[in-house]
């Protein structure tokens, strides 16, 4: 080794790269190979643009802006997509209007807030909702299995959230326009006594 060069060492994702690089930040490796960079001069190579087709995508790969997709969508509920162990769905709470006390015996539940505000409850049954919190922009919620609960729009906005759900929860390609359809559709599902 000459003198005053030092050996560098060059580990796989350990560079000499800032943590929160917004500029040129790798986003997806998109076939064949190619590298997508969040300010591409072409974004809607990587992701929807400034118009999102709501749609579920499935088990197809995806890149999309999930906050302005949050923000966009005006239905109840839109699976965005549906994969073999995970689901992202998209929704819209009225003002004044609440998602339903309901409990999923076998699934997950990561909620994320991305406008609005409202009041999240949670408990062992039905009966005893013994866990309250006030949630807004950029809340995060975390429902684990067999948790009942219920997310309400306190605030003069549309509450507009995205929901995981893991394993999947609804059917592939699940659209409720309103809550009625929700309810309509699911009848009795999720919603029993215990």
């Amino acid at each position: 080794m000459c003198e005053g060069i030092e050996k560098m060492y060059y580990i796989p994702y350990y560079g000499n790269m800032s943590m929160y690089n917004y500029g040129d930040q790798l986003v997806y490796w998109t076939p064949p190979y190619q590298i997508g960079y969040a300010n591409s001069a072409e974004p809607s190579r990587f992701s929807n643009g400034g118009s999102i087709e709501f749609k579920d995508y499935g088990t197809q790969p995806l890149v999309i802006d999930l906050e302005n997709a949050t923000k966009q969508n005006d239905t109840y509920r839109t699976a965005l997509w549906t994969g073999k162990n995970l689901q992202i769905t998209l929704m819209s709470i009225n003002v004044g209007d609440n998602i339903g006390l309901e409990v999923h015996p076998n699934v997950e539940q990561f909620l994320y807030i991305e406008q609005g505000e409202g009041l999240v409850q949670m408990g062992p049954s039905k009966n005893n909702l013994n866990y309250e919190r006030r949630v807004h922009e950029n809340y995060a919620i975390v429902v684990p299995a067999g948790t009942w609960h219920n997310l309400t729009n306190t605030g003069n906005v549309p509450l507009k959230l995205y929901s995981i759900y893991a394993p999947p929860n609804h059917p592939f390609g699940t659209v409720h326009v309103t809550k009625a359809d929700a309810e309509a559709s699911e009848a009795g599902y999720g919603h029993g006594d215990e």
